[in-house]
């Protein structure tokens, strides 16, 4: 048998494997053991299948992670979080649905230290959804506004989803990071006109308006200074070139631990920072050693090199092709995880799109909007799931018919950054010229 029908077979098995509900990683790993033993023969492939998890976690690039993990949750538990929220809340009270759009730009704060979707869900859950609805929004909308806000944590710096693009693909962690933020921010800004028009147009949505005097949306700021400055400190180290983007964020998680102590942290709520930036970076890790061995079986039965040569013989305009290629993304997203969605098509994807020509850096924060989208996509949809474990009050159903809209808004968003590629590239560009 040659070894591009036995990668088709793998390939097919894998699939198969995941739709039946086994976890990726665990899916993943099997299949690429069996299929480099199957291709190099049992020294070999069982050798290759031994070197490569250790090879791969003990990449540099890969220890920025838990640093970002661990901001946001020390961030959470120092409580952080509520400054966040009402100093958003002061400030977009006079427009329609505010405490919604405050919402959405809070989350935008919170995931500049995050760097997790669900964990921003959940923070914001607990926050935000029990004020709008003690305001007599809809519950559709609250859900729905905090299971899509919490998808910005996958473009706005420190992002754990950019950092994994960036190790698969091999491309500058600093460049994807610096790439994530003004799209993140035009996500943020048609999520908030999308409430207003909603609003607008059905004043029951979001009843109540609150009004409040600058002096106090004034006073709200400074409880929002700690967050500002570990961003500033990040993006300044990263894109001023003196720190690493590993470095950086342990810089910042130091700077959030020192703020948390001084706030009155308490051991407990350090500790259970530290276990929970430990189990997610664990999770990460084993679905990155299952997949990478995956990855390595495709790559020695030839399959991303054939798949490139495909995708360049079609007669159609490369733009064509990128978008049944980001179709493929939304339905795929539908029935997996998103880092097993990445780990598992970027190696055969990512080489046919180069090959038509586009930018790399342009490229991630697409299949990263991408994946924002299949965040809140049933039947997967982690964000509802997260919004509706955290609030059981709100059936699951509702959660999902909540975010409906935002679904809407994150294809015109995807629109907007094929459109204009410089809303992607304009800082990565920038930061390269001024070096």
């Amino acid at each position: 048998m040659e070894a591009f029908d036995v990668g088709l077979i793998g390939a097919g098995v894998m699939l198969v494997l995941v739709l039946a509900g086994v976890r990726v990683f665990i899916a993943a790993a099997l299949v690429g053991l069996f299929g480099l033993i199957a291709l190099l023969g049992w020294e070999a492939g069982s050798g290759m299948a031994g070197t490569v998890p250790h090879s791969k976690s003990a990449a540099y690039a890969l220890s920025v992670l838990p640093m970002f993990l661990l901001i946001g949750y020390l961030a959470f538990h120092a409580g952080l979080t509520d400054a966040i929220f009402d100093a958003a809340r002061k400030w977009f009270s006079w427009a329609p649905g505010g405490l919604a759009v405050a919402t959405v730009f809070a989350t935008a704060g919170f995931a500049a230290v995050s760097g997790a979707s669900t964990a921003t869900a959940a923070v914001f859950a607990r926050v935000a959804i029990p004020e709008m609805l003690s305001h007599g929004y809809d519950r559709r909308l609250a859900a729905g506004v905090v299971a899509a806000g919490g998808t910005l944590a996958s473009l706005i710096p420190p992002s754990g989803i950019l950092v994994i693009y960036a190790i698969i693909v091999e491309e500058s962690v600093a460049k994807l990071l610096l790439a994530g933020f003004i799209p993140g921010i035009i996500s943020a800004l048609i999520y908030a006109l999308l409430i207003s028009g909603r609003v607008v147009v059905n004043p029951k949505l979001a009843p109540a308006r609150e009004s409040f005097s600058w002096t106090q949306r004034f006073k709200s700021v400074p409880g929002t200074t700690p967050i500002i400055a570990v961003v500033v400190i990040i993006f300044s180290a990263i894109y001023g070139g003196w720190a690493t983007p590993t470095e950086a964020g342990a810089l910042g998680a130091f700077v959030v631990l020192v703020i948390a102590l001084v706030r009155g942290m308490k051991m407990k709520q350090l500790k259970n920072a530290l276990f929970e930036t430990a189990m997610l970076t664990v999770m990460i890790f084993s679905i990155v050693w299952g997949v990478l061995l995956f990855v390595r079986f495709l790559g020695f039965a030839g399959l991303p090199d054939a798949f490139a040569e495909y995708i360049a013989s079609l007669d159609m305009p490369p733009v064509m092709i990128v978008i049944m290629i980001l179709i493929g993304y939304t339905v795929l997203g539908m029935f997996m995880d998103a880092i097993g969605m990445l780990l598992l098509t970027l190696p055969v994807v990512y080489p046919a799109v180069i090959g038509l020509g586009y930018d790399p850096i342009w490229f991630g924060i697409i299949v990263v909007k991408m994946v924002e989208i299949c965040l809140i996509t049933p039947p997967i949809g982690l964000n509802c799931y997260v919004v509706n474990g955290v609030r059981p009050d709100i059936p699951l159903e509702d959660v999902f018919k909540g975010i409906a809209p935002f679904f809407i808004a994150d294809v015109i968003t995807v629109g907007v950054f094929i459109a204009w590629p410089e809303t992607i590239t304009f800082l990565p560009d920038l930061m390269v010229a001024n070096r």
